[in-house]
């Protein structure tokens, strides 16, 4: 609400998604801002929201690479998404008491996506019984020529995140029940991790496959395959229609709150 105030749009009609699908932003279409400091708060603002809102980490993440010079399509979008806030506003993380303390985690990659370097996005959600734990969406940092390769780096990443949360869990006595259950929607990444067998079109992913099968032998992880409209991660690499976007949060374990006392 404070946001909304600072900007003016308290009494703005909400907007049922934070993105417009299939929009496409650049440093090279627009206006530049005649105010760049009003996006510049408005970002740093979002950024720090998105500790509680993970349906907005994509859009965020995707805005926050035009920081330097902003142009007027950047701050429309901008608008955008804090008027999706003031719709949601009373949506929030749900943790029940109840918990098995079963850790699963969805990944994904985007291939491609950086309009601006063509470098592809890696996203990973970890949940901890039904509790949406850790997340994360970040720009890979060569570009690659094939979805299998993206995939991969991003599923090492995952793995690297999986054993942190080990890790964590450990130093907390917490009993945890291995292996854990990596849910992926590329059935080519899944066959190559489980095959030993490297050919030319996989020597560059050595490091990576090695990496990740070890933990796979060591019954760290399990693989599973899930299909692309089930695979959550997707909120925080795209922009998605209404339908798709609302499905995906209450999965996230995003629901209403009571509202707070005035």
């Amino acid at each position: 609400m404070d946001i909304l105030t600072d900007v003016g749009l308290t009494a703005a009609e909400p907007a049922k998604f934070p993105m417009v699908n299939g929009l496409k932003l650049s440093t090279e279409i627009g206006d530049l801002m005649p105010n760049p400091e009003a996006y510049r708060r408005i970002i740093g603002k979002l950024l720090y929201l998105t500790l509680t809102r993970p349906n907005i980490f994509y859009v965020v993440q995707h805005l926050s690479q035009f920081l330097q010079a902003p142009k007027v399509p950047h701050y429309e979008v901008a608008l955008h998404v804090l008027r999706y806030l003031k719709g949601t506003i009373h949506k929030g993380l749900f943790y029940p008491e109840d918990n098995d303390l079963q850790v699963t985690i969805y990944f994904d990659a985007d291939w491609e996506s950086c309009q601006m370097s063509a470098r592809s996005l890696t996203r990973y959600c970890v949940f901890l019984g039904p509790s949406l734990v850790s997340w994360k969406t970040k720009k890979q940092k060569t570009a690659v020529k094939s979805t299998v390769k993206t995939e991969y780096r991003s599923m090492s990443a995952t793995t690297s995140e999986l054993e942190w949360v080990s890790y964590i869990l450990h130093d907390l006595q917490v009993s945890i029940s291995l292996p854990f259950t990596l849910y992926c929607d590329n059935k080519t990444a899944i066959h190559i991790l489980e095959n030993s067998v490297f050919h030319e079109r996989t020597k560059h992913l050595r490091i990576d496959c090695h990496y990740t099968r070890d933990k796979l032998l060591e019954g760290l992880l399990k693989t599973t395959h899930v299909s692309s409209q089930d695979q959550l991660a997707d909120i925080m690499t795209k922009p998605l229609g209404e339908y798709q976007h609302n499905f995906l949060n209450s999965k996230l374990g995003l629901m209403d709150t009571p509202p707070i006392p005035a």
